[in-house]
């Protein structure tokens, strides 16, 4: 396919699945279910963190958090005490266990003594291209607090050239902002432009199938190849394309070109 062409193409299937019927069963639906900036925020950082695995199970333990926050995770947050945390007692989601949880509950409870909202964590330098080293620091601070030294890998980072799939999702989540309602653009000082595209085996694989990146790893050097080609399609809107890359990948099947 020439660049044209693969353009076109991502143009067509990024409108396909930039739907409200792809909330549904998509962990995106945990955040769906509030209104209030803190309570999407904090629930969509606990949906985007459990994003691995089986949806219907991601989504099933998604909604346990949000019943043991009785669906007031920022309430819940600010104010619990830690005999509140014992509710959540044998919570697992694959390696993520009751004392990563009870970790990121305390964590998250500091940050907002501090910060009216984990927008301006993110944020990094005014001339930067992307959200490295606002990953980075969010990252920083969150691990500020104590914890268990499992708890760190639940975190990405990219300044361990981890290519952050599930942050990533979470800032296009919270900063994405258009008419279609998917996401929620509720971080306003935070561009859209400088989103970078969730990348894991289904995105990579479709990337490379259609020649817009060229390495073979999926981590962070790869997002910045990615990053590149995706602007030059739309500068503003660059991560736009991940509904595309993930629907071409998981709903159409596209396989990764054979070595």
């Amino acid at each position: 396919m020439t660049k044209t062409q693969v353009h076109v193409l991502l143009e067509e299937k990024a409108a396909l699945y930039n739907q409200p019927d792809f909330i549904l069963h998509d962990p995106i639906s945990i955040p769906h279910g509030f209104s209030k900036k803190q309570d999407i925020e904090i629930s969509g950082f606990f949906a985007a963190t459990l994003a691995w695995g089986q949806r219907v199970t991601i989504l099933k333990n998604c909604r346990k958090l949000m019943e043991g926050m009785e669906q007031a995770p920022f309430d819940f947050v600010r104010n619990h005490k830690p005999q509140d945390l014992q509710r959540f007692k044998g919570f697992v989601h694959r390696t993520f266990n009751y004392d990563d949880l009870v970790f990121l509950l305390t964590a998250l409870q500091e940050l907002y003594k501090q910060y009216d909202s984990l927008e301006m964590l993110f944020s990094g330098a005014a001339d930067a291209p992307n959200y490295k080293e606002g990953l980075h620091r969010f990252r920083k601070q969150l691990f500020g607090t104590p914890h268990l030294p499992r708890s760190e890998k639940h975190i990405s980072d990219p300044h361990k050239n981890s290519a952050c799939k599930r942050l990533n999702m979470y800032l296009r989540w919270m900063v994405r902002r258009d008419e279609k309602g998917v996401d929620f653009g509720i971080w306003k000082k935070l561009s859209p432009a400088k989103l970078s595209c969730p990348l894991d085996v289904h995105t990579g694989n479709v990337a490379r199938a259609l020649g817009l990146i060229q390495r073979r790893q999926n981590d962070w050097k790869t997002v910045e190849e990615l990053d590149t080609t995706l602007r030059q399609f739309d500068e503003k809107d660059p991560v736009k394309y991940d509904f595309a890359l993930f629907g071409l990948g998981v709903f159409e099947g596209v396989k990764p070109l054979q070595r």
